[in-house]
């Protein structure tokens, strides 16, 4: 007996070693993470932000994460294709909608060149810039010219264009991203036809060598980067074509992810490969925290996750969203509604809400002449019931609301869908009711079962309905425009 003891102390002791080891391990990485974690000043955020969205009946919460990738020219990003210009832009942007359950969710691509108004931005001194209208989307970003970019104006330009308030911001680089695709062994992709280095860089003025074959491969670091910057050689060539490309990366490196383990294991070294390359927002300034969110994710199944672009047109050598259809997205995501289209018959169907017994009172402080008759029969349409025949003068306001009280915010949620840009005031009053601002003038309903955008009353547009991919599709379907 004493001698089998005396055998197992050796093994017991190696063990205990080997566990010390591995949570050095971990204290390092976790004090190395946090140390180069860069984080963007918080008082840089509009002053005038959407609401935040509230808990649903189980306590639950959605969440809104803005994920940009930075082609930063400055520092090892040269190496990787930055360019020679100093500086920072955009280059990818992805809106990033969990619904509440936290087993869905959608991430709308916004091309960046798209046509939208920029409110006030901090510049590095402190001072605000005033509001531009008609701007590319990614010039947000480079505002006040800073290596790092300018997330804070991109996060208000996505609030404002939306109307959701935005959660966490990440801003990844080209070297992080290369670095964190390593990290996981790499991505399967795939390529519709060959890629050769001509069509990487057209300046080249020959073919090249072949950098991708024909069909399925697994990419990383450079060659990862190197794909989901790709333009040329495939599709129209456009700097939107590729968007639905690097949609699909996305889905194989959330199935890799899934696949090896959606634990602290797995993410603590994806987030150490991204060292020093990630800008993020006071929200997620520590490792903790950034594990907390990612491990928030887990539930979601890859078919639940999916990944579209917001409805656009080519408007000249720029980008424009298309209305109605980009107003409904998100007023659809505002409202929790999935877009697959299976409420869509619910929903549209007079007398749904009122079924439910939801009544809205109408409060109208916008100033705006029609407006709240116009209100009123938006609601009718849509089966909800009026606390009462004409709206209720209120107190001039800018914006527009849905005021809920305890136990309403679902169908506060509904109301809101109704009325782009609405936003949502929990009230310890009993009652859902609609103050209508004077921003709403020009984008509320109008007669004949229209709605707020312009489509039939409650339905979403098959542009929403049946675009998009989710995480668990064949890498190798609609991977380009043209």
């Amino acid at each position: 007996m004493v001698e089998r003891r005396s055998r197992r102390k050796p093994v017991l002791w190696g063990m205990a070693g080997l566990l010390s080891l591995v949570l050095l391990a971990g204290v390092v990485v976790y004090h190395r993470l946090n140390g180069n974690l860069r984080i963007f000043d918080g008082d840089a955020l509009s002053r005038d932000r959407p609401a935040a969205g509230g808990p649903d009946a189980q306590g639950r919460t959605p969440v809104n994460v803005l994920l940009i990738g930075s082609d930063s020219r400055d520092g090892a990003n040269r190496d990787l294709g930055g360019g020679v210009e100093s500086g920072a832009r955009s280059d990818t942007t992805i809106l990033l909608h969990v619904y509440a359950d936290h087993r869905h969710a959608v991430g709308v691509s916004i091309p960046r060149d798209s046509l939208v108004d920029i409110p006030p931005c901090m510049l590095p001194d402190g001072k605000w810039t005033r509001q531009q209208t008609g701007a590319t989307f990614n010039s947000a970003f480079e505002v006040g010219g800073s290596a790092d970019g300018n997330p804070a104006c991109s996060q208000n330009t996505v609030e404002k264009l939306t109307g959701l308030r935005v959660d966490h911001t990440i801003v990844v680089n080209f070297s992080g991203f290369a670095s964190m695709t390593s990290a996981v062994g790499g991505v399967e992709v795939c390529v519709p036809k060959p890629v050769y280095e001509g069509d990487l860089n057209p300046n080249l003025g020959r073919p090249g060598r072949l950098l991708f074959p024909q069909g399925k491969q697994r990419v990383q670091g450079q060659a990862a980067l190197d794909y989901v910057r790709l333009r040329h050689g495939i599709g129209d060539g456009s700097d939107i074509g590729r968007t639905k490309r690097q949609q699909a990366f996305l889905g194989s490196l959330l199935r890799q992810i899934k696949g090896v383990g959606m634990n602290p294991a797995t993410l603590l070294p994806l987030a150490d490969a991204a060292t020093g390359s990630l800008v993020v927002d006071p929200g997620l300034g520590s490792a903790v925290k950034l594990l907390d969110f990612a491990l928030s994710l887990r539930d979601i199944e890859l078919a639940d996750a999916r990944f579209l672009t917001v409805p656009w047109r080519y408007q000249g050598s720029r980008v424009a969203l298309v209305q109605p259809d980009a107003t409904q997205l998100w007023a659809a995501l505002r409202a929790e509604r999935p877009l697959d289209g299976s409420d869509a018959d619910a929903s549209a169907s007079p007398g749904a809400a009122a079924q439910r017994g939801i009544e809205v009172e109408v409060r109208d402080g916008s100033g705006t002449a029609g407006l709240a008759a116009r209100a009123t029969e938006q609601l009718t349409l849509n089966g909800f019931t009026l606390a009462a025949r004409a709206a209720v003068a209120t107190p001039a306001r800018r914006t527009t609301a849905v005021r809920y009280g305890p136990g309403q915010e679902s169908a506060a949620r509904e109301v809101a869908g109704l009325f782009p840009g609405a936003g949502l005031e929990p009230s310890a009053e009993p009652g859902v009711a609609l103050l209508l601002g004077r921003e709403l003038g020009t984008a509320t309903a109008s007669p004949g079962g229209a709605s707020p955008g312009g489509g039939p009353a409650g339905r979403l547009p098959a542009s929403l309905t049946a675009a998009g991919r989710s995480a668990a599709d064949d890498p190798c379907t609609d991977l380009s425009y043209g």
